[in-house]
């Protein structure tokens, strides 16, 4: 119940500060038809999460990383084209067309972080059931609970973010939202570089590669630079709330003030509250819910030549978990084969996926579990895409013997550095 409370609203909190903060701007900016375009967007961003969810773990036919570049790509393009609809030449020239731009691209910006994080959100029910859990069992309730409570953390998040954006003023709302914008997309700039390289669609570089491997393994510290900004806006509410001055004629005017700045109060509480949760989520409790794992052995290959890895059916005949490595200039580059049930086939994958980096995968009571996430494999998935299943790698069968090509394990080398 608790991992999956943590993950989920680790991930949903970065939704909840910036689709609030949109939506706060909407409401205090937009006129009436611009802002149902907005709000039309944003509700597409859940129906395309949906979409994805449902192909990435139904199907094969989705490549994670490319469709990831796809929209760190066209959240960049929106949020540059946002920024350069504010300078003034160009703000003046659109008049009356402004509103339905910015309505445009902060709805494109939304729908692209709602299909980006969104389908591994609503796979998390589908999961359970593939960790071997009956629908009705225990523990498939216990995990739905804190899925559902992390759902619900970020949904009070979400609403206290718009409340507070609304009340602290146009001024300190744009630059907030822009701070929050600007942090996602540093965050989706480097994870975009970070897919290029992997795919070799840009030429190595040096300092790309150690910005890229830096923002991967500082992935948290987006999350909590962003919720640090937020935080300042309920805390000057706070500080507000001690020197208020607002002129009034009647007892009755003056109650509606002291109302109104209660609410406020409230809802700055609610944000603050809802931040440290997840904070704690983040560290505290996870720190305290986590054991660590070590991962099995990596065992010899049978043989390696200049061209392929090669494994041997006696090797990995059992049944169980085997984990195998190809060294490429320091690189530790790991694959798994396991033989599955009843079949003489087998589940062969990086020892890495697309969505928990090179954590690896361990063996429990004859399944197959991400170390990161704790997700169970379907050993019967296991060789092709989506979801949490090991990255797909080329191989062939001859001989007895599992030929894994080296191209196709060095094309991952970045997985694994």
């Amino acid at each position: 119940m608790i991992r999956y409370l943590i993950q989920t609203s680790e991930a949903l909190i970065t939704i909840s500060i910036l689709v609030g903060l949109i939506v706060a701007y909407g409401q205090t900016t937009l006129k009436r038809k611009p802002f149902h375009l907005l709000v039309g967007l944003i509700l597409a961003g859940l129906a395309a999460g949906a979409v994805m969810g449902y192909l990435k773990n139904a199907t094969n036919r989705i490549d994670t990383s490319l469709w990831n570049l796809r929209i760190f790509t066209v959240y960049l393009i929106a949020l540059v084209a946002y920024f350069i609809g504010k300078i003034k030449p160009l703000h003046e020239r659109l008049k009356d067309k402004t509103d339905y731009v910015d309505a445009v691209l902060l709805g494109l910006i939304a729908l692209m972080v709602k299909f980006y994080i969104l389908p591994d959100i609503y796979a998390y029910p589908y999961t359970f059931l593939l960790s071997g859990q009956e629908l009705l069992s225990t523990d498939y309730l216990y995990r739905l609970i804190g899925y559902l409570l992390g759902i619900g953390l970020c949904i009070v998040a979400f609403l206290a973010v718009i409340q507070v954006g609304k009340a602290v003023g146009l001024s300190r709302l744009k630059k907030t939202m822009a701070a929050v914008l600007i942090i996602t997309g540093a965050r989706y700039m480097t994870s975009a570089l970070q897919v290029l390289l992997a795919r070799r669609l840009i030429i190595n570089n040096h300092t790309l590669f150690v910005l890229a491997k830096i923002s991967s393994n500082h992935v948290n510290a987006f999350i909590y630079l962003i919720m640090a900004v937020m935080c300042v806006l309920p805390i000057c509410l706070f500080i507000e709330s001690t020197r208020v001055n607002e002129p009034y004629r009647n007892p009755a005017e003056h109650r509606k003030i002291i109302a109104k700045w209660k609410n406020r109060k409230r809802w700055s509480a609610a944000v603050l509250v809802t931040m440290l949760a997840v904070v704690l989520n983040m560290t505290v409790i996870l720190k305290a819910s986590t054991k660590e794992v070590e991962l099995s052995p990596i065992e010899e290959a049978a043989k390696v030549t200049d061209k392929e890895v090669w494994v041997s059916f006696e090797q990995v005949a059992d049944g169980h978990l085997h984990r195998f490595a190809y060294e490429d200039n320091g690189v530790e580059i790991r694959f798994i084969v396991i033989k599955k049930p009843n079949s003489s086939s087998y589940g062969i994958g990086l020892d890495a996926c697309d969505i928990c980096g090179e954590t690896g995968y361990y063996e429990k009571d004859g399944q197959v579990v991400c170390k990161l996430c704790d997700v169970v494999m379907n050993i019967n998935t296991i060789g092709f895409k989506g979801g949490c299943n090991p990255i797909v790698i080329p191989y062939s069968i001859q001989d007895g013997y599992i030929k894994v090509p080296i191209e196709g394990l060095v094309e991952h080398e970045a997985e694994f550095k």
